[in-house]
């Protein structure tokens, strides 16, 4: 119970922050998700044992040139491209590999393709037609933030069957479509208060929030168990570290970005 307590009220601190700061500024809103990403950044270095101040400045690099002042489309379309194409890499290696190659041997390309790039679309989600829309992006945060609760409060009362058991142990396939199903309700109730997409779209970002933000902790499971730590931090009390918190929404926000793209487009 005091476990639950704890976790229930850093939880809601850090939910606060994040939200006030979207809503005040863009300024503010690209302040707070430097920060988050260099926290979490520093974070996974640490977890996968690579000290690298190159690191902090492509993350700065990063969010300038392609977040805050985009100097060319193009190069955010091919940054994509190689995202999506590394979490694809990363995801094979989750069920065909004992370890992460990208753990060991090609370090960099995880820190500038998976973590640093998935920090930069989850900037780019509330710019999508060149105005700032952090209501959108909140949504996205909801629809994960609904999947974790309710795949943490259904797998927790009712899982039976495991999803991945010599990755993660207490994740099961109840969890899963609970958490599928609190992401779906939460797309309902986002499209009733909001009028920037039609509810498909809402529907359609909970099923990828909700299954590529499994993928996401899964992976992120995977290489803790590769370096022997339960948790990537202890920043959040009863949650461990931001990278803890942020693992599902960092690897789902660059596909969550290119479905709005390409739903735009072909609208």
């Amino acid at each position: 119970m005091k476990e639950l307590i704890v976790r229930s009220i850093s939880g809601v601190l850090y939910i606060s922050i994040v939200i006030f700061s979207m809503f005040t500024s863009r300024e503010w809103f690209m302040g707070l998700f430097f920060v988050l990403a260099a926290i979490t950044l520093n974070e996974f270095l640490r977890l996968i044992r690579l000290k690298s101040i190159a690191a902090y400045l492509i993350l700065g690099l990063f969010f300038y040139f392609f977040s805050y002042r985009i100097f060319d489309d193009n190069a955010v379309l091919l940054l994509l491209i190689m995202c999506c194409f590394v979490s694809g890499f990363l995801f094979k290696d989750l069920l065909w590999t004992s370890k992460i190659p990208m753990f060991e041997k090609k370090k960099y390309i995880a820190v500038i393709f998976y973590l640093i790039s998935g920090f930069v679309f989850l900037t780019l989600i509330p710019m999508q037609d060149g105005s700032f829309k952090p209501e959108v992006i909140v949504g996205v945060f909801i629809l994960v933030w609904s999947n974790d609760s309710f795949a943490y409060l259904i797998g927790k009362n009712f899982g039976r069957r495991k999803l991945l058991e010599r990755i993660s142990p207490k994740k099961t396939k109840e969890g899963f479509l609970g958490g599928l199903a609190g992401s779906i309700l939460a797309g309902f109730i986002i499209f009733n208060y909001l009028d920037y997409y039609p509810l498909w779209m809402w529907i359609f970002m909970a099923f990828i929030a909700s299954i590529f933000g499994t993928i996401g902790d899964l992976i992120q499971s995977k290489f803790k168990r590769q370096a022997g730590v339960k948790d990537s931090g202890i920043l959040m009390p009863g949650h461990g570290g931001l990278y803890d918190r942020l693992d599902s929404i960092i690897y789902a926000g660059p596909f969550i970005y290119a479905f709005i793209e390409i739903s735009e487009y072909v609208s």
